[in-house]
């Protein structure tokens, strides 16, 4: 991670390693004051965003622990696994696809063990912790098994994904929302895997929160959508797996026309691109779609492009989300474990859904945000977009004295109805414009000796640092337009 903005998300109450009194535990966080809040912020706006994409798209929440079945349906039992090779001397465990990409700067996903074998033998590959020789690679599965029940235990496990929330309330959610297609069920939650070697801090942990939209639809619309128009001239930026060496920019209609890329799939993408290009503010030139190959992508997707954002301390263009086109995969597993059908009849047809899966990891895509806004100068600044950022806005006092404490005290009190609003009345006004810099504050508030003749204050700029005068009965219509 970078040194400088880690140094700063400990300090202001961000991002600390979790239980780091008593020497914190590899692969889990805690977000503090300021990160709940930014992290809750982050969701909202995800929610408020992909749920508005189409009437029939809800939200749902589901257990974390779940039955064993639900696992030998979904596949995880099976296949839920990754590729790990351990050091002879100290037994210290690497990913087998992690070593090599951290070593060649390339992918390695989706070889089998022979071939991890022959690469870390011909590269001579060895631990990075004592230097020792690598043993043969193997796999190990990452969920996390619990036991349910005192006498009578019953075998579940953590679960790995929110996926499978969705798909077992799929049937129940169906003839509740009026038997309509497609069907959006969202889920905002905490998943678990018990990664091999996290590293890179938040980017690989093994308690972690997914936001993720599960589209039900019927596989004869696959290269259809009702607001095809709309996208259809959108420029999407694309790396495609025949040609890794550069991101190409192309419309809607000749991904569809000259790649085969189906039309509710592509709709879908440039949904996305938006919203991290218009919502979020990321620069084009740090965004991308990235095309899994056939060896890369799992066997059920049948269409797979992840999204990528290029971050530093990532190494680069690193996974923040993922389109996937699961065909019928999902249901069809469950139906086939459970005993129950999960088709419907929709359009005089009976058929089993389909799945375009909208996966987002929640703290890599915060802790993105949180680098590419991080701006280090005359003055330390987190350029948080405002839908995002911990706060609104901050009030001061000028000085704690010829009345301007208890004037900011109430202009505290009427705007915090409305708004998320930080006060602070410690220090220079120099310092507390620094330390709402530093938490990604958009705009300071001050009531000064002028504010007692004229009822005015000063609205400062946090990206621009310049100030105006704006009547303390017009500040709620003057953040609004502010924030929008």
């Amino acid at each position: 991670m970078e040194n400088g903005l880690w140094q700063l998300l400990v300090r202001r109450g961000f991002l600390v390693q979790s239980s780091e009194l008593y020497g914190g535990l590899a692969g889990f966080y805690d977000y503090g004051v300021m990160g709940a809040p930014l992290k809750r912020r982050f969701e909202d706006t995800w929610r408020r965003y992909f749920l508005s994409l189409n009437r029939n798209f809800h939200e749902i929440d589901g257990a974390i622990v779940q039955p064993e079945d639900v696992f030998r349906a979904s596949g995880h039992l099976e296949h839920f696994d990754d590729p790990i090779v351990a050091c002879i001397k100290c037994e210290h465990a690497e990913r087998a696809d992690h070593l090599l990409q951290e070593h060649l700067k390339e992918k390695f996903e989706g070889l089998n063990e022979k071939e991890y074998d022959a690469l870390i033998t011909k590269h001579k590959i060895k631990c990075a912790r004592c230097d020792g020789t690598l043993g043969h690679a193997s796999k190990q599965n990452l969920m996390f098994p619990v036991t349910v029940g005192v006498q009578s235990k019953t075998r579940a496990f953590l679960r790995p994904e929110t996926a499978q929330v969705p798909y077992v309330n799929f049937a129940r959610s169906f003839e509740v929302t009026r038997k309509q297609l497609p069907l959006g069920l969202a889920l905002v939650g905490r998943a678990f895997r018990n990664e091999i070697s996290p590293r890179q801090g938040v980017y690989r942990m093994r308690e972690f929160t997914q936001a993720e939209l599960q589209i039900f639809f019927d596989p004869s619309a696959l290269d259809a959508h009702e607001d095809w128009d709309s996208v259809k001239i959108y420029r999407l930026r694309l790396l495609f797996a025949k040609d890794r060496k550069k991101t190409v920019e192309l419309t809607c209609s000749d991904a569809n026309q000259k790649h085969g890329i189906p039309k509710f799939y592509l709709y879908h993408m440039a949904r996305v691109q938006q919203f991290y290009l218009d919502v979020l503010g990321v620069a084009p030139e740090r965004f991308r779609f990235y095309e899994l190959s056939d060896e890369e992508r799992a066997f059920y997707n049948k269409f797979h492009w992840d999204v990528e954002i290029d971050v530093a301390s990532f190494g680069g263009f690193a996974e923040v989300g993922g389109i996937h086109y699961r065909t019928d995969h999902d249901l069809s597993g469950h139906a086939r474990v459970s005993k129950k059908p999960q088709e419907v009849f929709y359009n005089e047809r009976r058929f089993t859904p389909h799945v375009l899966e909208l996966s987002f990891g929640v703290d890599r895509n915060v802790y993105a945000l949180l680098e590419l806004s991080y701006k280090e100068g005359e003055r330390t600044v987190l350029a948080l977009p405002h839908t995002i950022a911990p706060y609104d806005a901050a009030v001061f006092p000028l000085v704690n004295k010829e009345g301007m404490d208890t004037e900011a005290l109430r202009v505290h009190n009427a705007l915090s109805k409305k708004f998320r609003i930080f006060y602070d009345d410690g220090g220079s006004i120099g310092r507390r414009y620094a330390r709402q810099d530093e938490i990604g504050t958009p705009f300071c508030i001050t009531v000064d000796g002028q504010t007692m003749k004229d009822r005015t204050v000063t609205i400062r700029n946090r990206d621009t640092g310049k100030q105006e005068r704006v009547s303390v009965d017009a500040l709620e219509i003057k953040i609004r337009e502010l924030l929008d």
